[in-house]
């Protein structure tokens, strides 16, 4: 009996629920991820750190409690990729949104370093690093919803649902900070305001609650489950039988024996590991610098309104989202290289003229520059999810892609903004962080290019790569 033979029929998934859904979980997660690092940008350096220190030390130990959820991501990607691997996509996925939901709660009802000193950065570090950990299991989870419940040769278009709650939670992050700059005095928004946001993603857990009552778990996870549990009655009575113990002693046996996922796909797959990870250094980096360095240096350096560089990052976010979906399909038709390799290349030209255009420090500049460099980012972005996910077999897939996802995060977008902001604090111009960002395109197109092509691959029985 084969993985697909053991699946439930295709007219059983409602795969336009399980796409929405995905799209929803990705949404509010990264949502709860983003306003992090709006709040590090704009108001953390004041409220957590003492007043004695200059501002721009402030901003980078801001920053680096930023980066503290990156550190996390890749401990997330093995703790719930082996959850995931081992009890399901959809266990995993809701683990996830709940840590996410209550420790994003948390930060908002943390006091600041003037109430409690020393104690206030700390435990911005402890809720911060929790996030780190959900987002780490969470992109996994929702993914796999969406990829392993599709049919074959739409797998690129369904995974870019996931995708899609990157810029929605972007939006999201940043039209509440928008509305509350607009609507707030500046002396309340840093006194109370801003943990408006943070105490709204309560809503998280209703919807972790959704997914554990409403969907099952993916259709390709349930028929590797059905394969497993024939093998394993099959080995536990020859092993009985052999050593002459019950039946019950030999399961117990055998799980016992049984190896880590993560374990496994380390050692059958290290390549596609590093290679993944590398694919996402450049969609990683460049997007946090434009989304979260960008908003700190324009406020800063160029003296522009808060309001008017949100709202850039905010649009921009809008009008680059279609090309997510749009992308994808066409990763589905033409290969998931080709189109990655494009968007990669256009972001590394782009990210040479992209302080240029924004220094003109005026919206629909600033537009341009932001909403350009995310278009190019969606280029990449958009098949990413397809991409990943088909370079490993199902028993091992929610660790491997996971990891290859968070390991590449952490080197790509954890340190971006520190990176950023301590090369314009040494050679003084934007520049510098241009080539930066360019450099980190050049390595996502070396990876991509030495990966083996996917898309036109079937999804492959789990038993025949074991």
């Amino acid at each position: 009996m084969t993985a697909a033979s053991a699946a439930a029929p295709a007219g059983k998934i409602n795969i336009a629920r399980v796409a929405l859904t995905s799209l929803a979980a990705s949404s509010i997660e990264w949502y709860d991820f983003f306003i992090y690092g709006t709040a590090a940008a704009l108001v953390f350096p004041k409220l957590f750190f003492a007043a004695s220190l200059p501002p721009a030390v402030a901003q980078l130990a801001a920053f680096s409690t930023f980066a503290v959820g990156f550190i996390a991501r890749p401990v997330g990607g093995i703790v719930f990729g082996h959850f995931g691997d081992l009890v399901g996509r959809k266990k995993a996925l809701v683990t996830a949104l709940l840590m996410m939901g209550f420790a994003t709660t948390a930060v908002g009802l943390l006091p600041s370093y003037a109430q409690v000193g020393v104690l206030a950065p700390l435990l911005l570090i402890v809720l911060r690093f929790v996030q780190g950990l959900a987002v780490g299991g969470q992109w996994g989870g929702a993914v796999l919803i969406a990829i392993e419940n599709a049919p074959p040769k739409q797998r690129g278009f369904y995974g870019s649902f996931a995708q899609m709650g990157v810029p929605a939670g972007v939006v999201l992050a940043n039209l509440i900070f928008l509305v509350l700059g607009t609507t707030v005095a500046p002396e309340a928004f840093a006194a109370w305001a801003w943990r408006i946001p943070f105490v709204l993603s309560i809503v998280l857990v209703g919807l972790g609650l959704y997914v554990q009552l409403k969907l099952e778990d993916t259709v390709e996870f349930q028929a590797l489950q059905a394969v497993e549990a024939e093998r394993q009655a099959a080995a536990a009575q020859a092993l009985a039988a052999e050593q002459g113990v019950s039946l019950d002693k030999a399961r117990a046996r055998l799980r016992a024996a049984k190896g880590s996922p993560i374990l496994k796909v380390l050692a059958k797959h290290p390549k596609e590991i590093l290679l993944a990870a590398g694919s996402v250094v450049a969609s990683n980096g460049t997007f946090y610098v434009m989304i979260t360095y960008a908003v700190a240096y324009s406020t800063a350096t160029l003296h522009v309104a808060r309001p008017s560089i949100l709202a850039a990052v905010m649009l921009g976010s809008v009008l680059s989202c279609p090309l997510l979906p749009l992308t994808a399909w066409l990763s589905d038709r033409v290969g998931r290289r080709g189109v990655f390799l494009t968007g990669a290349a256009l972001m590394a030209l782009w990210s040479l003229i992209f302080f240029n255009i924004l220094d003109m420090a005026t919206l629909p500049m600033m537009l341009l520059a932001i909403g350009g460099g995310l278009a190019f980012n969606s280029v990449m972005y958009g098949c990413q999810a397809a991409l990943m996910t088909e370079l490993f077999s199902t028993e091992f897939r929610y660790s491997g892609a996971s990891l290859g996802y968070q390991i590449g995060a952490i080197c790509g977008g954890g340190f971006a903004p520190m990176i950023a902001t301590a090369l314009f604090a040494h050679y003084k111009t934007p520049m510098a962080i241009g080539f930066y960002m360019s450099a980190l395109c050049v390595i996502s197109l070396v990876s991509v290019f030495l990966l083996a092509e996917t898309h036109s691959r079937a999804h492959r029985d789990a038993m025949d790569v074991a």
